[in-house]
């Protein structure tokens, strides 16, 4: 059996997050519609999601057209059984993320980013497995007293955390 490795570029589109998962079964497609519809007023979306066996379909799903057919286009580029590629707009990975964990066919969360996105497929002739996911580049430095001020100010402005006591 030869063993062939190959890195696919999905990176999102322009102001959207991707979510890459692996999941088990036909089934996810309905699920992951209801649990994004459910987990943030307003979310954009679409998902594709490659079946291992039977007619080894792409199946998708969404609320938005165009970002259905860019996450078709991902998953083609992928090609791995069980693969799942969500792409959200008006919306952030943090928002849907809780509520994706506890949809019961996703295996495994691999990447929720809005960074280019690279996946580490292996292809055995077979079939195609995720190996592995590069998300954005690599550390530039350590953070100083205003990057750590920078941030934490940030996290407030967005309202991820309560101000800090005076």
């Amino acid at each position: 059996m030869d063993l062939k490795l190959e890195v696919v570029d999905v990176s999102p589109p322009e102001g959207t997050n991707i979510i890459l998962a692996t999941s088990h079964f036909i089934k996810t497609v309905e699920d992951v519609y209801e649990a994004l519809s459910d987990s943030c007023a307003g979310i954009k979306f679409g998902l594709a999601f490659c079946e291992s066996s039977g007619p080894r379909l792409i199946r998708k799903a969404g609320n938005d057209p165009e970002l259905v057919e860019a996450a078709v286009e991902r998953a083609r580029r992928i090609a791995a059984g069980h693969c799942l590629v969500i792409l959200v707009k008006d919306a952030w990975p943090v928002n849907v993320l809780p509520r994706l964990k506890q949809v019961p066919e996703i295996v495994t969360l691999h990447a929720a980013t809005a960074n280019p996105l690279k996946v580490i497929v292996a292809d055995i002739g077979e079939g195609r497995g995720i190996l592995g996911v590069i998300d954005g580049g690599t550390p530039t430095g350590v953070e100083g007293e205003k990057d750590v001020k920078e941030r934490i100010e940030f996290l407030r402005k967005m309202g991820y955390k309560h101000p800090l006591p005076s």
